[in-house]
C-alpha cells in the first residue's frame, strides 16, 4: 500500500510520546498511522509497546499477532511479547519468547538479561550464567556496533554496512566490528571482502573460537572447502573432544568429499548427542549426497522422532523427490503446522513438504493451497521485487551491445576449459551435467558462484552504487584478462583434473556477456525447459538460498519471459556463441543430444554419457536422486493437473505458453 503523507510524523509522533511516559497519546499516534496502514510493522510494534503499558493486554497482543506473521523473524516484535508475556505473570511463556528474540537478534541486551533473570528464578543457574554473559558482553560494546547489528537484524543491512565502516575508520583494529562487517557482507552477498576482513580478525584474535567459526562458514559460502576445512581441523585439534567442533569437521570433511572421515566425525557427536536432530539431518544430507538413500531415509526418520518440529528435516524427504510420505507423517506435519508457536522456516519446510505429500497422494486443491501458502511466506520475507529483476535483465541487453563486444575482440583469458549451463533452476540443467560429467575429460563441480561475485564486484561498493553493467565499457584488456585468469585460478579446487569442467550456476544466464569478454573461449550450454514444467517446478521447489523470483506465480512467470528475451540478445549479439539444448528433445533423443552438446564442445563421444545414471559422483543439487536413475519424463506435464490455479502463471508467461 502506498504510503500516507502523514504516516511518518504519526510514527515520530508515537515514538516521542512513548519516549516521554504518555503512553495513551502513543497509543493514538500509533493507532493513526495504522488507520492508514493497517501492515506497517513500526506502527504496530510502536502500538504494542503502549497497549502493554496501558495494561490493554488483549491490544497489545493482537498487535503483536499481526506484526509477528508479517515480520516472523523481527527480534523486537518477540522481545516484546515476551515483555508482554512477564507483565500477565507467564514466566515459562516470556521464557520461550526472550529465546527466540535473541535468535532472531542476538543484539537484544533485555532479553538476555530477562533470560538471565528467568532462568536463575527457576534453578537453572549455569544458563543464566551463560545469558548474562551475553548480557554483559553487549553492555561492554560500543554503542555504533549495537546499533549496526540491530539494524542487520531487523533487515537493514546497508544502513549497518554505513554505521559499522564508520565505527572502523577510528578503531581499523577492532576485532568486533570487523566480525560485525564480515557478518554484514555475508548477508550482502560480498563474500570476498567478509572473508578478507575475517582473516584479518584472527590475525588479531587468533585464539577466538567464534571468530573462527565465522571464517570456517564464509569460506564455505565461497565453496573454498579446502580451506574451510583446514579452519575447521584447527578448531578439532584445539578440543577434539567438542561436539561443535566435531560437527563442523564434519560438515567440511563431507564438502571436500572425504566422506569416510564425515560419517565417523557425525558419529562422534552421535556418540555424546543421539538425539541431535541437526546431526542426525546433516548425517542424513551426506548419505542422500553418496547415493545411500535408504540409509539417508533413516537418519532423517531419526531426527523427526527427536524433533517433530525440525521443518528442515521433513523438506529433506521431500526433497529427495521419490520418497512418499506415510499417513502418519503427514498427520505429524499437520499437527507441526498447527502449532502457534512453530518457528517461521520450520513452517516454511513442512508447508512445502506437506504439499508434496498431498501431490503424491493426487489431492491437488490442497497441494496447491499448501504450495501457495509457503510460496507467500517466502516471498513476503524475500522482498522481491520482479520490476527491479525486469530492469536489471533489460540493462544488460542495453549495454551490452555488438560494439562493446567488438571493442573487446581478442581479449580476455584465452583459457578453453570451463563449460557454463545456464538457465532456470529446475530446468534439466542437473541432468545436462550428469551426462557431461560422464565423459573422460570433463569435471562436474557445483553451482559457483565466482561468476555471481565477480558481477557485484563490478557493480561498485559504494551504498546505492551500481555501475555494472556500464562499467564493462571501461574495462582495460588487463582488467579482462585478470579477471578470466582469477576465475580460472579460483575454481581450481573444484576440478579433478581434466582438461574441462563445469560450472551450472543457473544464475549465470544474466551475466553471459561479461563471461565472454574475460573467457571468449568458454563454451556455453543454456539448458531450457518448456515454460510450464520449468515455472511450476520451481514453484514447487524450496531452494536453500537465492532464486526469491521463484515464490510467486506472477514473479516466476515473468522471470521465465525475461530469461527468455535475454537469451535472444545473446543470440542476436554473439551469434552461435551460445549452444541451446531443449529438455524434452533430450527425453526424446538422448543419443542424437549428448552427440550435439559433444559436438559443440569439440570432444570425441563416449558410451559414458548414455550410461550417466552409472556415474559414480556426489550431485548436492534438488535433482540428485532423479539423475541417478535412467532417462524418464516423471517430470512431464506436472503442472496440468493444477492448471485451475496457474492462471496468473498462464497470465505472466503471456504468448510463451
Amino acid at each position: 500500500m502506498t504510503q500516507s503523507p502523514d504516516i511518518p510524523s504519526a510514527l515520530s509522533d508515537a515514538q516521542a510520546a512513548l519516549k516521554d511516559g504518555r503512553f495513551d497519546a502513543g497509543l493514538l499516534a500509533a493507532q493513526s498511522a495504522l488507520q492508514a496502514e493497517p501492515e506497517n510493522t513500526e506502527a504496530l510494534y510502536l502500538a504494542a509497546v503502549a497497549a502493554r503499558y496501558v495494561r490493554r493486554f488483549v491490544d497489545a497482543e493482537a498487535y503483536l499477532a499481526s506484526l509477528i506473521a508479517l515480520s516472523p523473524e523481527y527480534g523486537r516484535a518477540w522481545q516484546e511479547q515476551a515483555h508482554l508475556a512477564r507483565a500477565k505473570g507467564e514466566d515459562a511463556r516470556a521464557l520461550a519468547d526472550y529465546s527466540r528474540a535473541c535468535r532472531y537478534n542476538p543484539a537484544l541486551e533485555a532479553s538476555w538479561r530477562a533470560q538471565a533473570e528467568l532462568l536463575s528464578l527457576a534453578g537453572r543457574s549455569g544458563e543464566a550464567a551463560g545469558a548474562q554473559a551475553q548480557a554483559d558482553k553487549l553492555r561492554a560494546m560500543p554503542r555504533e556496533l549495537i546499533a549496526a547489528s540491530n539494524h542487520l537484524h531487523e533487515g537493514r543491512p546497508l544502513r549497518a554496512e554505513e554505521l559499522c565502516r564508520h565505527y572502523l575508520r577510528r578503531n581499523p583494529r577492532d576485532v568486533e566490528g570487523m566480525r560485525l562487517l564480515a557478518e554484514i557482507g555475508r548477508r550482502l552477498g560480498i563474500l570476498d571482502d567478509a572473508e578478507f576482513l575475517l582473516e584479518s580478525a584472527l590475525a588479531f584474535a587468533p585464539d577466538d573460537a567464534a571468530l573462527r567459526l565465522d571464517y570456517v562458514q564464509v569460506l564455505r559460502a565461497r565453496q573454498k572447502y579446502a580451506r574451510a576445512r583446514e579452519e575447521a581441523e584447527k578448531l578439532y585439534e584445539r578440543d577434539p573432544a567438542n561436539p561443535l567442533f566435531q560437527s563442523h569437521l564434519a560438515i567440511e570433511s563431507m564438502q571436500t568429499g572425504d566422506f569416510d572421515r564425515a560419517f565417523e566425525l557425525f558419529d562422534a557427536v552421535l556418540e555424546k548427542l543421539p538425539s541431535d536432530p541437526a546431526t542426525l539431518t546433516s548425517r542424513g544430507h551426506a548419505l542422500k549426497t553418496c547415493g545411500r538413500q535408504d540409509e539417508a531415509v533413516a537418519s532423517y526418520r531419526a531426527a523427526l522422532r527427536a524433533s517433530p518440529a525440525h521443518g528442515d528435516t521433513w523438506y529433506a524427504l521431500a526433497n529427495l523427490k521419490t520418497y512418499c510420505f506415510t499417513d502418519d507423517e503427514i498427520a505429524a506435519m499437520r499437527q507441526q503446522v498447527e502449532r502457534p508457536d512453530l518457528a517461521f522456516m520450520d513452517r516454511v519446510h513442512i508447508l512445502f513438504a506437506l504439499a508434496k505429500a498431498e501431490e503424491d497422494r493426487k489431492d491437488h486443491a490442497e497441494a496447491f493451497r499448501l504450495y501457495e501458502e509457503g510460496n507467500r511466506l517466502k516471498h513476503r520475507q524475500s522482498g522481491y521485487s520482479a520490476d527491479r529483476m525486469s530492469e536489471e535483465l533489460h540493462r544488460q541487453a542495453e549495454v551490452c551491445t555488438p560494439a562493446l563486444f567488438e571493442k573487446h575482440s581478442g581479449h580476455g583469458h584465452d583459457a578453453p576449459d570451463p563449460i557454463f549451463i545456464v538457465g532456470l533452476p529446475r530446468a534439466g540443467s542437473t541432468l545436462l551435467e550428469q551426462i557431461l560429467a560422464s565423459h573422460s575429460m570433463v569435471d562436474g563441480t557445483l553451482e559457483l558462484p565466482d561468476i555471481l561475485a565477480l558481477a557485484h564486484r563490478l557493480r561498485g561498493r559504494k551504498a546505492g552504487e551500481n555501475l555494472y553493467p556500464q562499467v564493462l565499457h571501461d574495462l582495460t584488456t588487463e582488467q579482462l584478462e585478470k579477471m578470466g585468469r582469477g576465475y580460472i585460478d579460483s575454481t581450481r579446487i573444484h576440478r579433478q583434473g581434466a582438461p574441462f569442467f563445469i560450472d551450472k550456476m543457473p544464475n549465470n544466464f544474466r551475466h553471459v556477456g561479461l563471461i565472454h569478454l574475460i573467457l571468449p573461449n568458454a563454451k556455453i550450454i543454456d539448458a531450457r525447459r518448456a515454460p510450464m514444467d520449468c515455472c511450476f517446478s520451481g514453484f514447487k521447489q524450496l531452494f536453500a538460498e537465492g532464486q526469491e523470483f521463484t515464490y510467486g506465480l506472477t514473479e516466476i512467470g515473468r522471470y521465465y519471459a525475461d530469461y527468455v528475451d535475454l537469451m535472444d540478445h545473446w543470440d542476436n549479439v554473439l551469434p552461435g556463441r551460445v549452444l541451446r539444448v531443449q529438455h524434452e528433445d533430450v527425453l526424446d533423443d538422448l543419443e542424437g543430444q549428448v552427440r550435439r552438446m559433444l559436438d559443440y564442445l569439440g570432444l570425441p563421444f563416449e558410451d559414458g554419457c548414455l550410461d550417466f545414471h552409472r556415474t559414480d559422483r556426489a550431485v548436492r543439487t534438488a535433482s540428485s536422486e532423479q539423475v541417478r536413475r535412467p532417462i524418464n519424463r516423471s517430470g512431464q506435464g506436472a503442472w496440468k493437473p493444477f492448471e485451475p490455479w496457474l492462471g496468473e502463471l498462464k497470465d505472466a508467461l503471456g504468448a510463451l505458453v
